[in-house]
C-alpha cells in the first residue's frame, strides 16, 4: 500500500469512528490534524468527508413516474405517532409488494428518500420512517441528526420499524408482502426485523452491525447482505454470525465488495464506489422482485 493510501485509510478509519459515535469531533480534528499533511486542514478535510445532499436526486421528487408525500402511522409500542416518506408508482394497476427503508443513525436525510424514489421507479411500494419522528423529526444536518438519533431508545426503535412494516402489510394498495432495506444503523434494523417479524417477506441489510451468533437461528426472512471491504468495524462479527446462519439452515445470500469503504451506497459522500454501489442495488432489486413477487417489470406498460 502506498503512502498516500495508507494516509486515506486512517483519515477514513478515523471518520468511521466520528461518525458512529466512537470518537467526538474534537478527537476526530485532533488526530487528523496528527496524521495529514499541513497544507490540508482537518477541519476542511471533515467538510469534504460530509455528505453533499445537492446530490442526492438520482430520481427527483418530480418525477412524473412515481407520486411521494409524508405519511403518519401507529406505533403503540413504540413512540405513538411516527411519520415517513411514502413513494408509490404513478400509476397503480394492481397491487404492489412493498420495501421498509431504513436509514442510518441520523435519521430521515434526503439521501434515503432518494432510496425511496428509486425503488418506486422499480415499481415497488416504498416507505422510509424518520426514527427522529419523537424529537421532531431530521434536523436538516447530519451531526444534529446522529445526536437526536443517540436519544432514542434501541428497543422502542425496533417496534417503531415494526409497526412501519405492519402499516405497509395492510395499505390497501400494497399485496401485503413486505421487505426491508437498511444502512448502516438501517442494515442492523433490517436484520433486526428479519428476527422481530414472522411474516417479512425479505431483508437487505448494507454494511449494518450484525446481530449476535445465537439469535442467527431466529432469523425468519431471506436475507442479503452487502459488506464493505475496508469495513473492519462491521465485518468483525460477520464470521460468527454466517456460521450461526449456517448451522440453522437460513436462506441468506452475502456480497463483499473489496477496496470499498463503509457507506459505499451513499452517493452523497467520497466513500461512495459507483460500481460496487450500483451492483448491490441491481442485487437488492432483484432480490426483493423474486421474493416479494414483484409482478412484471413491466408493470407500467
Amino acid at each position: 500500500m502506498s503512502e498516500k493510501s495508507e494516509l486515506d485509510s486512517r483519515v477514513m478509519r478515523l471518520f468511521d469512528g466520528y461518525v458512529h459515535g466512537q470518537i467526538t469531533r474534537r478527537e476526530f480534528l485532533d488526530r487528523v490534524a496528527a496524521v495529514t499533511a499541513s497544507g490540508v486542514t482537518a477541519a476542511v478535510l471533515l467538510e469534504s468527508l460530509s455528505p453533499d445532499y445537492a446530490l442526492a436526486k438520482q430520481v427527483d421528487p418530480d418525477d412524473k413516474s412515481i407520486s411521494v408525500s409524508y405519511k403518519k402511522y401507529a406505533s403503540p409500542n413504540g413512540a405513538g405517532v411516527m411519520r415517513g416518506y411514502y413513494v408509490r408508482p404513478a400509476v397503480i394497476r394492481h397491487k404492489l409488494p412493498a420495501v421498509l427503508v431504513i436509514h442510518e443513525n441520523r435519521g430521515l436525510n434526503p439521501y434515503i428518500e432518494d432510496v425511496a424514489r428509486r425503488l418506486g421507479v422499480a415499481g415497488f411500494i416504498a416507505f422510509a420512517p424518520d426514527a427522529l419522528t419523537p424529537l421532531g423529526g431530521y434536523p436538516g444536518n447530519d451531526d444534529d441528526g446522529r445526536a437526536l438519533q443517540r436519544q432514542r431508545d434501541g428497543a422502542e426503535m425496533v417496534e417503531d420499524f415494526a409497526a412501519a412494516a405492519q402499516f405497509l402489510q395492510r395499505h390497501p394498495d400494497c399485496t401485503g408482502k413486505v421487505g426491508a432495506v437498511g444502512f448502516c444503523f438501517g442494515g442492523s434494523m433490517a436484520m433486526r426485523l428479519a428476527i422481530r417479524l414472522p411474516d417479512l417477506g425479505a431483508a437487505v441489510a448494507f454494511y449494518g452491525r450484525h446481530p449476535d451468533a445465537n439469535e442467527a437461528a431466529s432469523v425468519r426472512a431471506p436475507l442479503m447482505l452487502h459488506h464493505a471491504g475496508l469495513d473492519e468495524r462491521v465485518n468483525a462479527s460477520w464470521p460468527a454470525f454466517e456460521k450461526g446462519l449456517d448451522a440453522a439452515g437460513r436462506n441468506y445470500a452475502n456480497y463483499e465488495y473489496a477496496d470499498v469503504n463503509h457507506g459505499f451506497h451513499n452517493d452523497t459522500t467520497p466513500r461512495y464506489d459507483k460500481d460496487a454501489a450500483e451492483l448491490a442495488w441491481q442485487r437488492t432489486v432483484e432480490f426483493f422482485a423474486s421474493h416479494l413477487e414483484l409482478e412484471s417489470p413491466d408493470w407500467r406498460s
